[in-house]
């Protein structure tokens, strides 16, 4: 019994500390609604699919959200019309304050809020 008492703060001052050297697993999900014409190209950056996941780099809950609001910008306001972004950090899902459509739900998952500037340009 002396013996695993001993062990166990070893154990966790060798293991513990090393583990919090370790970066979060932050999962950004991308679901993109395209200008009318332009599914292809606005589907690309999924690999021609409308959704995807991405692994991005985050050592913490805020940075893995912050990469999650950053998704939301849209530089193609002729190709893309507006982004869905939900953001999952270490399995577990974020709250982003927005509803699917866009609408500000303090509960809601996603990122992106309908008003943006840059959603809804399309030609």
């Amino acid at each position: 019994m002396k013996k695993s008492k001993f062990l166990l703060p070893l154990y966790l001052a060798v293991f513990g500390f090393a583990g919090t050297a370790i970066a979060g697993d932050c999962v950004i999900s991308y679901d993109r609604t395209a200008c009318a014409g332009q599914e292809k190209v606005a589907y690309a950056k999924c690999d021609g699919n409308k959704t995807c996941d991405k692994a991005k780099p985050a050592d913490t809950q805020e940075a893995c959200m912050a990469n999650a609001m950053n998704a939301c910008a849209n530089d193609r306001v002729d190709i893309t019309k507006s982004k869905k972004i939900v953001a999952k950090f270490n399995g577990a899902a974020l709250v982003g304050g927005f509803n699917d459509a866009g609408d500000a739900d303090p509960k809601g998952a996603n990122f992106c809020a309908k008003a943006r500037p840059d959603f809804n340009k399309c030609p």
